[in-house]
């Protein structure tokens, strides 16, 4: 379906500069793109392109605009963030192309008669709704999802194949979680019971029983495989508009501020607090009780130990080197302890030295 740049810009705000009747009905990177389709220039670094472009359009900052050698015969939507646009412009483009799922509930689903669910959802094969769970208007849930007792899903969220979510957690309004979510599991809980040592200690680990849930906000987007465990008894708590990679680990009782972002393979371990805005790079590691400010950056890898309680940029992770040179590193690490010794030898030698 093509749209026209003034249809664009009533429904996404910006400025037509050029031919406001051309349309367009895709999207493409600048140098592939063709007369019927719509670029967006994000990086200054790539505005030759832009000169060259055979787009049908370009989504580009005013700053950029003013660049240009020439504008002739160009058309143009003028807009303070091009990245973001061209997001919202694909969604739309995407959900106008995809076929929508006809409301209902298919014939495998197991509803339990004490769930609610609204005219309006989707409900797929195979999937199960508990007693007391509530699925909210236009929600899809694909096949094999299955929703605990109890649990809410609010209105637009879409779960893929094979989510679960466990009892009395509640999650908001349009978010999305995609395959292989487990959302309120138990947290790692468990409390030493041990008597004596060596071979002589008996006893065992006794499990603390994890009763709170998972309080997900709206537009939260979780990703595949993905798993936030349920409180042990307040509950665990994703805020507004948090974005969580695939294959991340949550635990009990963490808050993760509006608006951050979890890159892939994150470990994040309970009690711990996360402020707005932060970026979590992947395979980051963060200790359980601690705390992260608001517009908290930790790069890929880190371990964080404690509490960072200043926003701004944190690194604990090695960036990658040639073999031999991390070789050279290694050696020169594991012999620290006797460097630091004759430093202070050298020290207190050179103070005799001064005293005489």
């Amino acid at each position: 379906m093509a749209l026209t740049l003034e249809e664009l810009v009533r429904r996404f705000g910006g400025e037509v500069v050029g031919d406001r009747a051309h349309q367009v009905g895709s999207l493409a990177p600048l140098d592939q793109a063709g007369p019927q389709q719509l670029a967006f220039l994000a990086n200054p670094k790539y505005l030759s392109q832009v000169e060259s472009t055979n787009a049908g359009a370009v989504l580009i900052a005013p700053a950029d605009l003013d660049k240009l050698g020439s504008r002739e015969g160009r058309n143009f939507i003028v807009t303070p963030n091009p990245y973001a646009y061209f997001a919202r412009v694909a969604q739309m483009f995407i959900d106008l192309a995809s076929p929508k799922a006809p409301a209902g509930v298919h014939p495998s689903a197991v509803v339990d008669p004490a769930a609610k669910v609204a005219p309006s959802a989707v409900i797929g094969p195979h999937v199960v709704v508990e007693a007391g769970a509530v699925i909210g208007e236009n929600v899809r849930l694909d096949a094999n999802v299955m929703i605990g007792r109890g649990t809410q899903i609010g209105e637009g969220s879409h779960l893929y194949p094979n989510v679960s979510v466990y009892y009395g957690c509640k999650i908001g309004p349009r978010v999305i979680i995609h395959s292989g979510a487990v959302i309120g599991s138990d947290g790692f809980g468990f409390a030493p019971d041990f008597v004596g040592e060596g071979d002589a200690r008996t006893g065992s680990w006794v499990k603390i029983p994890q009763v709170g849930g998972v309080s997900i906000g709206p537009d939260v987007e979780i990703g595949a495989n993905t798993t936030i465990d349920r409180g042990a008894m307040a509950d665990t708590i994703i805020e507004e508009c948090v974005k969580i990679d695939n294959l991340v680990q949550i635990g009990h009782n963490c808050k993760i501020g509006a608006f951050t972002v979890i890159a892939g393979c994150a470990g994040i371990a309970g009690s711990t607090t996360i402020g707005r805005h932060c970026m979590i790079g992947g395979a980051v590691g963060i200790a359980g009780h601690v705390t992260l400010a608001d517009y908290v950056i930790v790069t890929a890898k880190s371990g964080v130990s404690k509490s960072l309680l200043k926003p701004g940029m944190y690194t604990s992770a090695f960036p990658a080197v040639e073999h031999a040179d991390w070789n050279k590193s290694a050696a020169l690490m594991r012999n620290l302890d006797k460097l630091r010794d004759r430093i202070k030898a050298l020290e207190a030698a050179a103070a005799e030295r001064g005293k005489a």
